[in-house]
């Protein structure tokens, strides 16, 4: 039901995007700013809260560090790499953008001891 739910919005988002009256009204609005006003919108006539309906797009519309993708199947897998890529795009740094830097070299602080990896560590006396 839920996939069904998403597809609805997906496809009702794409419709109202593509619709020649409101073409000049949303060339600006992206598919998944659409997706989200129409899903808002369906909670509101299903009864539910404004704020419960944000935490329920909210829940969604994020990755949680914790989540094993491996056990997704291939549509939720996708939109979480969906999601990843956006996130991605909106934080990465162009050339062009004022706070861009070619070589940023951060040193990151130290907090405890630092634990060592066999692969890291360069071989005593052999080649690779």
């Amino acid at each position: 039901m839920w996939e069904n739910f998403l597809k609805d919005c997906s496809q009702a988002a794409e419709q109202m995007k593509n619709n020649p009256r409101h073409q000049v009204y949303l060339n600006g609005v992206s598919q998944q700013q659409l997706q989200k006003l129409h899903h808002l919108l369906r909670d509101s006539l299903n009864g539910l809260s404004l704020d419960q309906s944000l935490e329920t797009i909210l829940r969604e519309n994020s990755i949680n560090p914790e989540e094993d993708l491996n056990k997704l199947d291939d549509d939720e897998l996708a939109k979480k790499k969906k999601i990843m890529d956006e996130l991605f795009e909106r934080n990465r740094r162009k050339p062009n953008d004022p706070e861009f830097v070619y070589d940023l070299e951060v040193d990151f602080p130290q907090d405890g001891q630092i634990e060592s990896c066999g692969w890291d560590e360069e071989e005593q006396g052999g080649e690779f």
